[in-house]
């Protein structure tokens, strides 16, 4: 009797992507990254656990390992796990924030949750990718729901929400004059 091999299908729970945290070895990667993005007019790489604002990439990353302790965290900042999502070559594709708590200023404006896809590799469905691996990670460390949210003007980050389970709370004024912050909140299963 011929036996028949079973052919695979990605199945909705493989990823084409994985998370994990940066080290020494990425520095290349994440500063042309971070070029990147400064190259098509943003000035800042959400989820990048403010990435654009140290001198040296070897000061991001001791922060970014300080700050994922209660204890060493960073004045003025709550406990965060930063990664970064890799592609199977290990291309860096995208950089997601998971906030361990919140404080009020991210309870209003900025949840649990910050992330951004390199310019070049958007709209191929990586954040929803990203944000469903993270959300794994969220209940790694108790987690039992998180706070997301989203400038009303962005719909792109709107259907990453929605497509992951994101249940609309309300719409508050924003940060800045005449925006509006939508927050959404996530199961964490």
């Amino acid at each position: 009797m011929q036996k028949y091999m079973r052919k695979k299908h990605k199945t909705s729970e493989e990823s084409r992507i994985h998370l994990r945290f940066a080290e020494e070895c990425d520095e290349e990667q994440v500063t042309d990254y971070l070029h990147e993005t400064w190259d098509v007019g943003e000035e800042t790489v959400n989820g990048g656990a403010g990435l654009e604002g140290y001198e040296t990439y070897d000061e991001w990353l001791a922060a970014n390992r300080r700050n994922r302790q209660e204890e060493t965290v960073s004045e003025g900042f709550v406990p965060a796990s930063t990664f970064l999502a890799l592609d199977k070559n290990e291309r860096l594709i995208g950089m997601i924030d998971l906030r361990h708590r919140l404080n009020k200023w991210l309870l209003r404006y900025g949840g649990n949750i910050g992330y951004s896809v390199r310019p070049s590799e958007r709209r191929k469905g990586y954040a929803a990718e990203m944000l469903k691996l993270v959300l794994k990670e969220a209940a790694k460390i108790g987690l039992d729901r998180v706070l997301i949210t989203c400038d009303d003007d962005n719909a792109a980050s709107r259907g990453v929400i929605l497509k992951c389970g994101g249940v609309l709370e309300n719409e508050v004024e924003g940060p800045d004059e005449g925006q509006i912050t939508e927050r959404y909140w996530i199961n964490v299963d």
